[in-house]
This record gives C-alpha cells, sequence and structure tokens, in this order.
C-alpha cells in the first residue's frame, strides 16, 4: 500500500472514530434507569416575584437570591423536588464567569431545600426582542407583559450568531454537565410558538424554519457535552397520536429528547389522553407546563393523573409578582386593569407567602406526601 494511501486510511479510521463518540441519544433503558432514581417529580416554573423576566431575574443589579431563597423555602414546604428556571444568551454574552457564579448560588439555594432545578437555555415565547439592561415595568393588568424570547429575532435571523449561541449552549452545560443538582436540560421552550395574540405582528415571517433550522443544531451542540442529565424539548400542540400527523418540529422534538416533555393546559380527560399517546414512546414523561384553572387544568384535576402515571407535574407559575401570570392570556386583548378576574389563571401564592387557596396547597401536600415526612420527621 503507497504511502498516501496508507494517510488516507488513517484519516478515514479517525474521522469514523470521531463520528462513533459523538455522543448519541440515551437509550430507553438509560432513560427509565435515570428516572427511576428521581421519585414522583412535582414542581412549579419558577421566577421569583421581584423579576419581570428572565434577564430581570438573573441581571447582576437585580438578582436577589435573599427573596429567592425565601421562595423556595416555600416550594419545599409543598413537597416539590423540582422547579423549572429560564436562562437567557445574553447574560452569557454579557459576562459568562459573572452569570455563571449567580447560576452557582441558585443551585445553593435549591440544593439547600431539596429542589433540583429543570434549566431551559432557549425561549419562543412572548416579546421577540430582548434587550440588557433595565428591564421595563409591567402593563397594567397584563399577564407576562415583559417576558422576553431567547435568542430572538435578531439571533434567529443572523446566522453568524450561531457561533455565540453554540458557546452558550455548550458553555452552561459543559460548567454543569456532571452537577447532580441539576435534574435535566430542557433546550428550547415551545420552539414554534408563533405568539399571535401579543407579539404576532412582528415576529419574523419565517420563525418556524428559521427554529426548525437551528433547533437540530442545538441538541447536537448540547448532546456533544455529554451531560449526565438528560436533554429534552416539549411539544405543546397539536396531535401526538401517530407518528404520521407530527409536526417537523415535532418530530425533532419527540426524536431528539433523551426524556419525553409536553405543555397541557386543558381539562384531566385532554392531559390523560396526552400522557396516553406520548407513552408509545416508552421513556420518561415530564408535563413541564400545565395549570390553567379557568380551563380546567387545576391540581384537583391533574395531579391524580400525573401520580397514577409516573409523570412528572411541573405547573405554571408560584408566586404572583412582576409576570402577573395570575391574569389569563386574553389579558393582552382586554387587559384587567379595573380589578382582578374572577379566578386567578396561574400562581399558588401571594408575594407575602399567603396561598391563594389553602385547599390547594393542602391537596399538593397530600398528593407529594410532605405531611406525611414532616409527621415522621418529628418522631
Amino acid at each position: 500500500m503507497r504511502r498516501w494511501e496508507i494517510r488516507l486510511l488513517v484519516l478515514v479510521m479517525l474521522l469514523v472514530s470521531a463520528a462513533t463518540a459523538q455522543p448519541q441519544r440515551w437509550s430507553e433503558k438509560a432513560a427509565n434507569e435515570w428516572y427511576a432514581k428521581q421519585g414522583w417529580l412535582v414542581g412549579s416554573n419558577y421566577i421569583p416575584a421581584t423579576a419581570i423576566n428572565q434577564i430581570e431575574m438573573w441581571s447582576p443589579e437585580t438578582f436577589d437570591p435573599i427573596w429567592i431563597e425565601t421562595e423556595i423555602t416555600w416550594a419545599e414546604s409543598l413537597g416539590m423536588t423540582t422547579m423549572r428556571v429560564f436562562l437567557h444568551d445574553l447574560l452569557w454574552k454579557q459576562d459568562a464567569g459573572a452569570y455563571q457564579r449567580r447560576i452557582d448560588k441558585f443551585l445553593a439555594i435549591a440544593d439547600r431545600h431539596h429542589i433540583k432545578p429543570i434549566f431551559v437555555l432557549f425561549d419562543s415565547c412572548w416579546d421577540p426582542f430582548p434587550q440588557m439592561g433595565t428591564q421595563r415595568d409591567p402593563k397594567p393588568g397584563v399577564h407576562n407583559s415583559g417576558w422576553v424570547q431567547s435568542p430572538g429575532a435578531t439571533g434567529l435571523r443572523d446566522p453568524e450568531q450561531y457561533e455565540r449561541l453554540r458557546v452558550y449552549i455548550q458553555g452552561v452545560i459543559s460548567a454543569y454537565r456532571y452537577d447532580k443538582r441539576v435534574l435535566a436540560w430542557d433546550l428550547w421552550n415551545e420552539p414554534d410558538n408563533p405568539n399571535q395574540n401579543s407579539y404576532g405582528k412582528i415576529e419574523p415571517t419565517n420563525k418556524n424554519q428559521l427554529v426548525l433550522t437551528l433547533l437540530p443544531k442545538v441538541f447536537a451542540w448540547a448532546r456533544a457535552m455529554d451531560p449526565l442529565q438528560p436533554v429534552t424539548s416539549g411539544v405543546w400542540k397539536g396531535d401526538w397520536s401517530s407518528p404520521e400527523k407530527l409536526s417537523a418540529m415535532e418530530k425533532v422534538q419527540l426524536e431528539q429528547s433523551d426524556v419525553v416533555s409536553f405543555h397541557n393546559y386543558g381539562g384531566p380527560e385532554d392531559f390523560e389522553k396526552r400522557v396516553k399517546w406520548l407513552e408509545a414512546y416508552k421513556r420518561p414523561i415530564l408535563c413541564t407546563e400545565y395549570m390553567a384553572r379557568p380551563m380546567g387544568s387545576t391540581f384537583q384535576a391533574i395531579l391524580p393523573i400525573a401520580k397514577k402515571y409516573n409523570v412528572a407535574a411541573v405547573n405554571w407559575g408560584f408566586v404572583d409578582g412582576k409576570t402577573q401570570t395570575r391574569l389569563p392570556w386574553d389579558s393582552w386583548q382586554k387587559p384587567y386593569t379595573d380589578k382582578d378576574p374572577p379566578v386567578w389563571f396561574h400562581d399558588i401564592f401571594h408575594k407575602d407567602g399567603t396561598p391563594y387557596k389553602q385547599e390547594e396547597v393542602d391537596f399538593i401536600v397530600q398528593m407529594t406526601g410532605k405531611g406525611v415526612k414532616a409527621k415522621k420527621a418529628k418522631k
């Protein structure tokens, strides 16, 4: 064999080796073994009452670990063991090291209260033009009036920003890939959400295609870090009853995720139907958003079904605050400036720590077994 042929063969072997060394999607067995160690997971989507969005939660001037610990203490009192928490790429771009130190502080707080967060890295919901600096005040009477997307329209439209986004994804995950305090990585929240009833008029007209181009790259970037935690992205609309009914986005989400995750704000029948659809994937199932009281999605209706099927249950909204998610989605069309709606849409606690409904809190404690654990501890 000639010398150049030998070199070519060695190069091919190296490329094959590199390709096979690339971490792969978890097997069903690995995913289910991981889930069996977690216990039944219950939690909330979390942002402190003092922050209007992810940027305000994590910015150096407004990050408030003392207040966060107060609220996380309330989560522990309910028996919650996870919280879904949104990060933001612009904060990593500003100062990755300082941002990581704030994430470290948050993880230390959560760990003291036996809570493992699910970190969300990208989000397609609400304002498509995020900006650093002082965040705007809430719009009176409007649900989630200041929440921002990540990376947003500018990042999506500009392929030259992909490298920066890769550095963010891999930087965050590599920092915590062996950290047992982190439960999972939710790579992209509702990637194909068009925000038609809020910011739809200023969204990129080809947003779906832009996200569909980037999402597989995000999965690859994340998986290359080979974290001990699973990666996922939750389906949230449509018919998931068979593969041929899935959209292109849903196929990427379900085929790339280590564990299956989904959102559902329907009543108990719809929730159970969707759980049964997703059981076909033979992987752990996490409901990472639910609970909209006027729509029939309540703790009393959903938690028993989630527990029956061993589905993680992470409701939207924890403490009423600057996000104003006690107000319904339709407040974008008719702001509740004169009075609150007759029933809160999301959230569990008032800012002073008193429950919106004591019977709800009692029910959550009953479902998580927190009351039983507390009695055993006293003995």
